[in-house]
Formats: structure tokens, sequence, C-alpha cells
């Protein structure tokens, strides 16, 4: 604890806490369809795929336009661009109290996208975050700004009974509190001390308001066969469209960012990790329910837990990172996952021991989280911000396909096994893949050049300390 607190006076803790309430308080905002979801789809009689992509839109969205945060946050400080986020982030809550709270499925599509604006606030409250804190503890830093992620527990614990005696309508509306909350914070505390690019300003905030047009044409499009293509497979297609979108407006020296290896592999690394999370607290009170038959109210209560689990451990995750780095750290976070998703797909345990395998799930996305991270700023100490958001991006194109794909395979085959044996495979290959480079990754995430200090700095291999200086 000491070492903890040692770290934070290293930096302006006030610009630290701003970002951690901006972030947690977008995030629950973020998931609300997730919390109110086993209440939606009573209401709605909603298929297991309407399910899954109801709760999946506000996943995408937010990772598509983290590549518009990213994208803008090279140029602009972070502090005007999350004002901006949080009242465009109110916009469903304003719409659904003029429409006198009665809204169809078709509705909370495109409210969805708005709800995503509000889940991008991960790329700029991270690096915004940083920014005010030096590189040698930047692990811990961005951990405890990511701790945000326990935004979800406030889902799974309030909205649910508050829902019960007023209804969904009414709860959604209210939940517009928390985004005034965290604009209070962010006007009065937060700082952004980024070094900005030069460019054209006015052109990222357009691109950012076009690529969240299109995303409401997708989601509303698709649901309504506007393309031609009905069912599953047009859903299916939306992170790739979208992303597609928002990558082409990018300016073209942000683009040669994807002709590096490291960028796909850290991309795909999150997208299990960051995507597991968020894609499962999304939909996993509407999973328990259909595996145990548990109650709604109690279907929240393992929801928070859940996502209180996973969000404490990801700064652990960061810290462990900054000793033995992310390299070494997210081999074995990866294992975790893999060795948890084959257990659900061999077998439906019972429900304590089942909560139990789940609470061991979320520690390994934490913990992968925290390792992800840690990687960034040593890899790209330049583009940090732009990296943040296009690796955030792959995080919620991960967070997509979790709720999706399990909506249609429980819809399809009765149960969820198929899906846990999906996402335990595409792990191991994840796996494989950062393990073959970890040699080459530990080149520069084991001795790394401080940028602040003007000198080399890496890892003594007996203490896993960062304490090498070489002047």
């Amino acid at each position: 604890m000491k070492n903890v607190i040692d770290a934070l006076k290293r930096g302006n803790w006030k610009a630290l806490f701003a970002s951690f309430i901006y972030f947690d308080h977008s995030f629950s905002i973020w998931l609300l369809l997730g919390a109110l979801g086993p209440f939606i789809a009573e209401y709605y009689s909603l298929s297991g795929a309407q399910k899954g992509f109801m709760v999946a839109i506000p996943v995408i969205a937010a990772a598509i336009l983290r590549i518009n945060f990213g994208h803008m946050f090279q140029y602009i400080n972070g502090k005007y661009i999350a004002v901006m986020g949080i009242f465009l982030s109110l916009v469903p809550h304003a719409y659904i109290f003029l429409r006198n709270y009665d809204v169809s499925y078709e509705d909370l599509l495109w409210i969805g996208v708005f709800l995503g604006i509000a889940g991008a606030s991960f790329a700029i409250a991270l690096p915004m975050a940083g920014s005010n804190y030096p590189k040698e503890v930047q692990g811990l830093v961005l951990g405890l700004a990511a701790a945000g992620n326990i935004g979800a527990v406030i889902d799974g614990v309030l909205f649910p009974p508050v829902a019960r005696v007023i209804g969904w309508q009414h709860t959604f509306f209210l939940s517009g509190i928390l985004l005034i909350i965290a604009l209070a914070f962010v006007l009065t505390w937060a700082q952004d001390r980024t070094q900005k690019s030069e460019g054209n300003k006015v052109y990222s905030v357009m691109a950012l308001f076009a690529t969240v047009a299109f995303m409401v044409l997708l989601a509303s499009g698709f649901q309504k066969g506007w393309f031609g293509i009905t069912g599953n497979g047009g859903k299916l297609l939306i992170p790739l469209l979208g992303s597609a979108f928002a990558i082409l407006l990018m300016p073209t020296g942000f683009k040669r960012v994807f002709l590096e290896r490291d960028t796909w592999v850290l991309m795909l690394a999150y997208s299990i990790t960051f995507g597991g999370f968020v894609g499962m607290s999304s939909y996993v009170a509407m999973l328990l329910r259909d595996v145990y038959g548990i109650s709604k109210i109690e279907a929240g209560v393992l929801m928070s837990l859940l996502a209180f689990t996973g969000a404490m451990i990801r700064p652990v995750g960061g810290h462990i990172a900054d000793k033995v780095s992310g390299a070494t750290a997210l081999v074995y976070f990866l294992g975790g996952i893999a060795v948890v998703n084959f257990i659900f797909s061999v077998i439906t345990p019972p429900l304590l021991l089942g909560i139990l395998l789940f609470l061991v799930l979320y520690s390994f996305y934490g913990l992968g989280n925290g390792a992800v991270f840690q990687l960034v700023p040593h890899r790209w100490p330049y583009k940090t911000g732009l990296m943040t958001g296009l690796i955030g991006a792959a995080g919620g194109i991960g967070g997509f396909y979790l709720p999706t794909v399990n909506g249609i395979v429980y819809e399809t085959t009765g149960t969820y096994n198929l899906a846990f044996a999906f996402f335990g495979s595409v792990a191991v290959v994840c796996l494989i893949i950062v393990k073959l480079l970890h040699a080459k990754w530990m080149e520069w995430a084991h001795v790394r050049y401080d940028y602040e200090k003007e000198q080399l700095v890496g890892i003594d291999p007996k203490s896993g300390r960062v304490i090498m200086e070489i002047r």
C-alpha cells in the first residue's frame, strides 16, 4: 500500500481521480442496457439473439468511437473531449423524457450507439490520467484509472432494484445523474498534459459525428433489413463495417500503425481481456437467468460481484506488469482465460461452483487488461492516445461478439457450451502468438527509454523491480 501511495504522490492525484470518476460513471451508463436487460427482455418478449444484439450495440459503438476519440485526443485537450462526450451520452436520457418514457426495441438500438459514446470515454480517461504521472508508474496509474470498470457494479446493485419499483424506463432516465456528477469532476479537477500534434481539430470532431451517424444507420438498418441482409449474418458485419468507416476517416499518417505487427497482436489480446470483461458484464445477468433460473435481482447482484472483481484487480495486473513486464504477465493471464472457458465448454457446473469459476475468469480478464495497457506507452511513447483508442476499440469489438455469439449459440443449441469453447480457443491462439513474440517484445518492454528522465530504465531479473538506470 505504501508503494501505491508513494506512486500517487509523484503526480496529480486529483486529475487521476477525475479521470477515474469520468470513466467509472460513463462505464455504468455504457452497460445500462445489460443491467436492465432482464426487465427489457421480459417487457418486449425478446429472443436470445435479440437480447444479445441489444446489449452488444453499445459495446461495438464504443469500440468504433474510441478510434475517433483517439484521433481527437492527438489534437484536442482531453478535458474538452470528455465534456463533449458526456453531453452526447445524455441524448438518450433527453429522448426518453421527451417521449414520455415510451420507447420501442428499435429505439433502444440507436440509443445504444449514444450509450457507446460513454464507453468511448476509455480512450480519453486513461491517457489523460497517465499524462499527469511519470512513465515508470504508468501500469499502476492506468490500472487505477481503468478501475472505473467498477461502474458496472452500480449497474447491477442499484438499477435492477430501482427498476422493479419504478420501471426500467424511469430508471434509465434517472441514471443520467451519474453523468452530471462526472461532468462536475471533469470541469473542476481533470487535466490533460499530453503534448498535442499540429493538425485539423475540426476535421477530427466532424469524423466523430459522421461515425455516430453511420453507426446509428447500421444498428437500425440491419435490424430492419434495409441493406438486403437479414438475420444474424448482417448483425455480425457491424464491427467490420463500423471499423472500416472510422479508420477511413483517420489521417493517412495515423493509419501506418496498422502496418505494425504489434498493433494487431495487442488488439487481439485486448479483444479477449477487455472484450471478455465488458461483453460478459453486459450479458452475464441474462446468461445466469437462462442457465440457473435465478431472479432478475439476484442476477444483477451477481453481475455486480463479477464486475467488481474484474475492475478492482485490473490495477494489480498493471502493477505485476510493471514488475515482470506485460509481455511475460500476459502469457499467464491468457492461459487462465482459456482454461476457465474450456471448463465451461464441457460442463455446466452447479450455481455455486459456476459463480466461483466466473470470479476466476473475471480475475484473469482484469489482470490481462492491466498487462496489455502497461505495454502501450512503452511500445508507442509518442502515440499513446491514438493507440489507446485503437486497442480499446479492439476490446469493444471483442465485447460485441461475446454477447452476440452467446445469444446466437443459446438460441440455436439451448446451451452456452459451444460459445465458451470458441472463446477459449481464441485465447489459446493469442497466447501462442504472444509466446512466439515474447523475446522480441522484451527488447522494448524489459529495457526502455524514459523520455522524461532521458535515460534507459529496465527490470532487474532477480528482484523484478524497475531499478536499472543507465546514464
